[in-house]
């Protein structure tokens, strides 16, 4: 069920059904000052990068909220008339998806802007570009686990991890572009022995989202988990004491993916296909790559910007190590995706 998003200000949320989208649902998406905004991305706090891009240029931003895989059926269905001018979306394996559907257009105009996105973050025909990113990362228990057993993520499928180990399921297109970056690394054969090692790791039935699996282990269900950064970094900045003692429980690790580095990925955005109102997305394109774009990605959702340099007030991002990324562009890991399900199957990874 698409998930109607309401802000304040002046974000405006679009009236929609996923059963029958009609163009007319935008109602007057053609009219100057107006850009219309398809994303997954649920993190209500992103109400006030549009806001703050609105204040500055004067644009309306109208906001429709829903999973990728809705909203990349829907453009789908909507062919020519549909009414999206960006299309934002997390993990680059989704992004790969909504552009082998033919749902972005290259943006030239934004050349010299995305040179500030490192070349592995964007892709290779500047279809898309990350605008803030996320790394997979290991969570363990302070009291349980030393840092130094966890250097690279090929340490997670060893044997001493047998049940201790909590992950979401093979369905969750975070573990997907994971095994997907392995598969890059050191081809199939040793990512399927990896994926089959994590899958007898796993010391109970995969449920729930990154976070619940942090508590898993701050609850002693588990030792370790695989789960993105921001998840814990949340916790580590949240004013509640349950959540705040679960943050104190654990520590995080920054594997590296195969010595290769670690595997970052990206929230990304791009030019729709037929977008209505393509300067104004442009103008809204270009916005997420300002100081003050990349700065509120860091301090409201705790993603790292893609920008070098960017200062941001964020003091448990600020207090991570330094973290080498996996050179691998992202594109590949949507590339890789089909093979990395394939080999999910194989190994009973739920």
């Amino acid at each position: 069920m698409l998930k109607r998003l309401f802000a304040a200000g002046a974000v405006a949320a679009l009236s929609l059904s996923a059963c029958a989208p009609e163009a007319a649902e935008v109602s007057s998406a053609a009219d100057a000052g107006e850009v219309n905004l398809f994303t997954a991305r649920h993190y209500a706090s992103d109400a006030a990068v549009y806001a703050a891009f609105t204040e500055e240029t004067g644009i309306r931003v109208n906001v429709l909220e829903a999973p990728a895989d809705q909203l990349i059926e829907r453009m789908r269905a909507e062919g020519a008339r549909s009414q999206a001018d960006v299309v934002i979306t997390v993990d680059a394996g989704r992004l790969w998806r909504a552009d082998q559907a033919g749902l972005f257009q290259p943006a030239p105009e934004l050349g010299d802007t995305l040179d500030a996105v490192p070349a592995n973050l964007r892709h290779p025909d500047g279809h898309w570009f990350g605008f803030a990113s996320r790394v997979r990362v290991v969570v363990f228990a302070r009291d349980r686990v030393d840092a130094s057993e966890i250097t690279d993520f090929l340490d997670v499928a060893d044997e001493r991890w047998r049940g201790r180990l909590c992950v979401r399921s093979s369905n969750n297109v975070y573990n997907q572009s994971l095994l997907a970056g392995l598969i890059d690394a050191v081809g199939p054969e040793q990512a399927e022995s990896w994926a089959a090692g994590i899958a007898a790791n796993i010391a109970r039935t995969p449920q729930g989202g990154d976070t619940d699996q942090i508590r898993a282990v701050a609850a002693g269900e588990c030792d370790i988990a695989i789960v993105n950064h921001y998840y814990l970094a949340r916790l580590q900045r949240t004013g509640d004491p349950a959540d705040r003692a679960v943050a104190e429980a654990v520590d995080i690790a920054f594997p590296s993916l195969a010595g290769r580095g670690a595997p970052f990925n990206i929230s990304g955005a791009g030019l729709a296909a037929n977008a209505p109102n393509r300067d104004n997305a442009l103008a809204f394109l270009a916005f997420l790559l300002t100081d003050q774009g990349q700065r509120q990605f860091a301090e409201l959702t705790n993603e790292f910007p893609v920008v070098a340099g960017v200062a941001y007030d964020n003091d448990v991002l600020a207090g991570y190590p330094q973290i080498t990324p996996d050179p691998v562009n992202v594109n590949r890991l949507g590339e890789n995706a089909t093979a990395a399900q394939r080999i999910f199957d194989r190994v009973g990874w739920p």
